[in-house]
């Protein structure tokens, strides 16, 4: 062999070996005999007796996603066990896990390009569905060492493979708390995964480490928000809980990230509501029963279903609407006795504790039983709980409304009340876009500001005539002022329930 040859040859023997194939590589175990048993024999026999165990109620629809917990199996494998069994295995190729990054710092998401393994055996990596999501989305990237360590998704794999022994797997992790971040990885996951079989799994634990009565609330809070498919709403439910200073409490989900991207995949992929399973915490899963510090779990899954109506955002019963009617009475009445609003505590019913934007409307019938305003204050933004708005703006209608005198005592029998809970403003072009009887409607101009709730249609049903009373009564602006392209028109609708009428 010729000298250059040689040296040649050598240098090629010395190199470092091409980097491997996507397919070629495995992600070893690394919690096995910590988050779960070691043994082959014995984990079988674990998960499998958690499938035993698990009772799916009736589903209606096609699954689309899942949400799953990942602690210990001993403590959340029940949870993880009902999400999965909801899953038919006919229809799934392939399963996209989606779990907290606990130990690296990751910008957007991270993906695993290649295998996962557990004790149980290897799970193929789907390279094409991995290719298809790099592409669809700067913010998801390859980033194996994020993998390296983490059990949020390890510890799913376990299940995946007793439930679903034929799909194949792709692995992302991510810990943004950005929502619009959140939003954007959703829409690119549904862009990946349309006309695939995939199952979307997002893998989080609950709230952690409150009392048992605490999490119990809290959990069931942030579920309800969930199940409104509203990622904006879940989003703004868990900042509002966790700016409360409850006792303990570190976090609300500890995969919020994960969770939010499966939300927003899902209703882009179609789907129609998210169905609690099962809930429950550490302490139930403890023989002791220690409720002292607790992580929460649940099991949700994600359904299409054509024949389901969409629940309205805040999923209020008749009987919860006829109570914060009250409330706005009893608020009224601390009023009239000089006392402020109530503080809103941690309401055993989900819905009362959900950041929202209200507005209370206070009127009186007319001489031919018309309806006439007595007061009507509120705010386009959340400002606490639906709880505490209702109980702050109905002392607000009924005191502080500049167009008329603070009601008085002898006036309150004759008081109808009337709730409205804004959806969030969204900005239009022009007046074109505008929805008679469908959207309420806000302009703002040079530091004026005005509203009208989609009420005010029954009293002016004529759009010309709508804004220019919006513009000129409400904001204290030119009568045109919807047609000035300076003006910043928004459109918003509304969830609005009312005492009865007089004869009704």
């Amino acid at each position: 062999m010729r000298p250059i040859a040689l040296l040649a040859a050598l240098l090629w023997l010395a190199a470092p070996a091409p980097a491997s194939a996507p397919e070629a590589l495995e992600r070893p175990p690394a919690v096995a005999g910590g988050f779960y048993p070691a043994d082959p024999a014995v984990l079988k026999a674990q998960v499998d007796g958690f499938f035993s165990r698990a009772k799916v109620p009736p589903i209606e629809g096609k699954v689309l996603a899942i949400l799953t917990p990942h602690a210990g199996i001993e403590f959340s494998g029940l949870a993880a066990a009902t999400a999965f069994k909801a899953v038919d295995p006919a229809q799934v190729d392939t399963v996209l896990l989606l779990g907290t990054a606990h130990y690296a710092r990751v910008e957007g998401a991270a993906l695993y390009p290649g295998a996962y393994a557990t004790p149980l055996g290897r799970v193929e990596y789907d390279a094409e569905l991995g290719q298809a999501l790099l592409k669809a989305s700067p913010l998801i990237h390859a980033m194996p060492e994020a993998h390296q360590r983490e059990h949020s998704i390890e510890v799913n794999v376990n299940f995946v493979q007793r439930r679903l022994p034929k799909a194949k797997v792709v692995a992302l992790v991510m810990n943004t708390e950005d929502l619009a971040t959140e939003q954007a990885i959703g829409a690119a996951v549904a862009a990946a995964v349309k006309g695939r079989r995939v199952l979307l799994a997002a893998s989080s634990d609950l709230s952690h480490y409150p009392a048992g009565e605490v999490d119990d609330r809290v959990d069931s809070t942030t579920l309800h928000a969930l199940e409104s498919l509203d990622t904006g709403l879940f989003w703004q439910t868990s900042r509002l809980w966790m700016s409360r200073g409850l006792p303990n409490l570190e976090c609300t989900y500890c995969g919020e990230g994960a969770v939010a991207v499966v939300m927003a995949a899902a209703r882009t992929l179609g789907a129609t509501r998210a169905q609690v399973l099962a809930r429950y915490n550490s302490g139930d899963a403890l023989a002791e029963h220690n409720y002292g510090r607790v992580v929460g779990y649940a099991a949700v899954v994600f359904v299409k279903d054509a024949k389901a109506k969409p629940r309205t955002a805040y999923g209020l019963s008749a009987a919860d609407k006829k109570d914060l009617l009250g409330e706005v009475r009893s608020s009224i009445r601390l009023g009239l006795q000089g006392k402020p609003a109530a503080p809103a505590e941690l309401s055993a019913r989900p819905a009362f504790n959900l950041p929202a934007a209200v507005f209370v409307t206070l009127q009186t019938p007319g001489p031919r039983g018309e309806k006439s305003l007595r007061g009507c204050i509120g705010s386009t933004t959340p400002q606490g709980t639906l709880l505490e708005a209702v109980r702050r703006f109905a002392q607000a209608a009924a005191f502080e409304d500049h167009r008329f005198a603070p009601l008085e005592a002898g006036e309150l029998d004759r008081v109808r009340a009337e709730i409205s809970i804004l959806s969030p403003t969204r900005p239009v072009k022009s007046a074109d876009d505008i929805r008679p009887n469908e959207h309420g409607v806000t302009v703002a101009k040079d530091g004026h500001f005005g509203i009208f709730l989609p009420q005010v249609w029954e009293m002016i049903p004529e759009k010309g005539a709508f804004l220019a009373e919006l513009c000129s009564q409400k904001a204290g602006l030119p009568r045109d002022c919807a047609s000035d392209p300076k003006s910043q028109l928004s459109v918003f609708t509304v969830e609005s329930f009312e005492e009865p009428w007089p004869g009704k």
